[in-house]
């Protein structure tokens, strides 16, 4: 699909633009300036015609935390490079500025289509005025709009589309994988994204919470299309501050909700924190696949049973998704990280799978001869079984009771189904229903 950036200096509603061309608030907006980051990409439709939108982080005259201005600027200027058409948000309410200037500097040389868009216009005196001062540019006359309330951007997205090429008759592709990155700050998600795609499509420093939105990263392994999602440090719910952060956290959850398989990853000089199991809650009741992966494992002192001890203190810390396999690598390196795509294509294939239904009556009632459910003098009786659902895989048991049924004895029959069946890497869910209830 052709790819659209939108470009600006901060704070001038490049996000809230974003948002409003894609239908969704995937973009943290916030009032306080350079809330965006890194490269956000998204799908926008209009007539009839599909495109990748790219938000970008505010660019123009640098001041305060050069380090970190000079990584925002980079990304905007990757985006611009890999755009077919450059969206230049300038902002109607404040005027033009010195940062519009630096800007304006920036994009005169490129040889793409530049629109420029004056936002924040609510009203027929800024459109008059923006009209006035932006047209000397050189960027022709600008498309008055509020992302705010909507107003202008039907003429916006027509003069977005009008740029591009006739489209190409659709073919069949498959559907990608999602995988998203999930883990306390600074545990190297980023790195590992950069790591996987081979360039530094996310902003990566030591300062914890760097990434503030859910980065969505498409590539390709094997013939398969997948989708990397880069997710903001997920903290326990007392401290998570309110504002950016709180935003950023309530993205992190939204992205494992859209995702197939969630990678954890647990830094291996820190160990397996409180965090951590916090995280792999919120994958197991969203019921995704779970990689953990532990990162930094080139900074671990080596010995023989070093990762078998460490598997043991994970799953001892995460008994409750001890279906989940383990995967020890390096993203600063590169050792092993392939081993994250590889294992979470076979988890959603694991996630897909049909088991027959005899096979499954049988395994279910051999499991229940061994180990018969008696509660006061009653006993469970299973009459009939079958898969209903996939993504995850869901059984019903149709039963004489189902209150009969406890924690426990799902658990037991959860394993015997991992134990015939397979199921790696992705919760289970069974539930029992009375014997007249309906499939």
């Amino acid at each position: 699909m052709p790819i659209v950036a939108l470009v600006g200096r901060p704070n001038v509603g490049k996000s809230t633009l974003f948002n409003r061309l894609i239908g969704e608030h995937r973009a943290v907006v916030h009032e306080q300036p350079g809330t965006t980051r890194d490269r956000l990409y998204g799908t926008a439709e209009w007539r009839d015609r599909g495109f990748t939108l790219i938000d970008t982080g505010g660019i123009g005259l640098d001041e305060g935390d050069g380090d970190l201005l000079a990584d925002i600027r980079l990304q905007a200027e990757e985006a611009m490079r890999q755009a077919d058409v450059i969206i230049w948000v300038v902002d109607a309410s404040t005027g033009l500025t010195a940062a519009d200037d630096e800007v304006a500097y920036k994009l005169r040389p490129s040889k793409k289509p530049v629109i420029l868009i004056a936002n924040k216009a609510e009203n027929q005196r800024r459109q008059m005025d923006a009209m006035a001062e932006f047209a000397p540019l050189g960027f022709g006359e600008p498309i008055v709009i509020s992302a705010l309330h909507g107003e202008g951007t039907g003429d916006l997205l027509d003069a977005i589309v009008d740029w591009f090429p006739k489209a190409p008759p659709e073919e069949d592709t498959p559907p990608a994988v999602s995988i998203a990155m999930v883990g306390h700050p600074n545990v190297g998600k980023s790195s590992l994204v950069n790591t996987l795609v081979g360039s530094r499509r996310t902003i990566v420093r030591d300062e914890a919470g760097t990434t503030r939105d859910a980065i969505d990263t498409p590539i390709v392994r094997d013939g398969q299309n997948i989708l990397l999602i880069d997710t903001a440090g997920i903290r326990r719910r007392g401290r998570i501050q309110p504002g950016v952060e709180k935003f950023s956290v309530l993205r992190a959850v939204r992205a494992i909700e859209r995702a197939d398989v969630a990678v954890l990853l647990v830094d291996a000089t820190e160990g397996i924190l409180a965090q951590d199991a916090h995280v792999a809650g919120y994958v197991d009741e969203a019921a995704k696949g779970l990689i953990v992966a532990v990162n930094k494992w080139d900074l671990v002192e080596k010995h023989p049973r070093a990762q078998q001890e460490y598997t043991q203190v994970l799953r001892r810390e995460l008994k409750f998704a001890d279906w989940a396999p383990v995967v020890y690598l390096s993203a600063k390196t590169g050792q092993r990280v392939d081993r994250v795509v590889s294992q979470a294509l076979a988890i959603q294939a694991e996630r897909t799978r049909r088991v027959p239904t005899p096979q499954l009556n049988n395994v279910i009632r051999n499991a229940v001869e061994a180990h018969p459910l008696n509660d006061r003098g009653r006993t469970l009786k299973i009459y009939y079984s079958a898969q209903v659902g996939t993504s995850p895989p869901r059984f019903a048991c149709f039963c004489n009771d189902p209150r009969l049924v406890h924690f426990s004895y799902v658990r037991y029959l959860d394993n015997t189904l991992r134990e015939h069946f397979g199921f790696d890497g992705t919760p289970i869910r069974i539930e029992f229903r009375g014997r007249n209830s309906e499939m």
